[in-house]
């Protein structure tokens, strides 16, 4: 990196506040922002290597840090004939936890962070767990996982290239799933808002104009019942945890 004078791979991945996200007058529909990210893995680790390959420039990078990243490893750079890689590993370090290994609820957490990225990013891009492919391999198979019968009523669509949608019904209160550039949104947002709204809308439009002269159907008495799914690419977003 020029202007770091160092490799890229170690700047990314050991060095904080480092991120080329801050421009915001830069087009970007990325997630990250503030330069963490995998960085942190690293810091709880007891060990963290990182592996790339380089096709075009036949190379291959190695580099390791230990301790919580106090500890780091010359980089090392050797000949390389493959395709394209990037491999991370890392040891974490139990004891800053409380834990001796991981246990049943952070395996489940990590199993449906995997889920998350199969089903919100392009379906060129294929997820493996424990080196099996996963059973999403859309949007839409992702928003299948929330629900035990085939019969659930769904309404699929996309706006172009960044938004797609799934409208179903809930069990009597909004209930909502949502990604922006791949980061889950669990507090959902304006995007979620921007879809539902507008189905609100149309939907009591539609069920007044049959009811003339019985219970005028309000907003609440629609959103009630929706459970809404959102996947979509925004363009420099704000996240309420930067």
């Amino acid at each position: 990196h020029k202007e770091h004078k160092m490799y890229v791979p170690e700047m990314v991945f050991g060095h904080l506040l480092t991120s080329d996200n801050y421009d915001d007058d830069e087009d970007k529909v990325t997630g990250g922002r503030n330069g963490y990210g995998a960085k942190l893995t690293n810091i709880f680790s007891k060990k963290f290597v990182i592996e790339c390959g380089d096709g075009k420039r036949k190379k291959k990078y190695l580099q390791t840090w230990e301790n919580n990243m106090g500890s780091k490893g010359n980089a090392q750079i050797s000949q390389y004939a493959g395709k394209d890689f990037t491999k991370v590993t890392f040891f974490p370090d139990f004891p800053r936890f409380g834990m001796t290994h991981f246990d049943r609820d952070i395996v489940a957490l990590m199993k449906k962070r995997v889920m998350d990225a199969a089903g919100s990013t392009n379906k060129k891009c294929k997820v493996y767990l424990n080196d099996v492919p996963v059973p999403v391999t859309e949007f839409k198979d992702y928003v299948d996982l929330y629900f035990t019968s085939e019969n659930q009523p769904k309404v699929y669509d996309r706006w172009g290239d960044r938004w797609e949608y799934v409208i179903s019904i809930s069990d009597g209160q909004f209930q909502q799933v949502s990604f922006v550039n791949s980061i889950n949104t669990m507090k959902g947002g304006t995007h979620v808002l921007h879809v539902a709204d507008q189905f609100v809308s149309a939907i009591q439009k539609k069920a007044n104009s049959k009811n003339k002269g019985g219970m005028t159907v309000k907003p609440f008495h629609v959103r009630s019942h929706l459970f809404v799914f959102v996947n979509c690419l925004v363009v420099n977003p704000p996240f309420d945890s930067q």
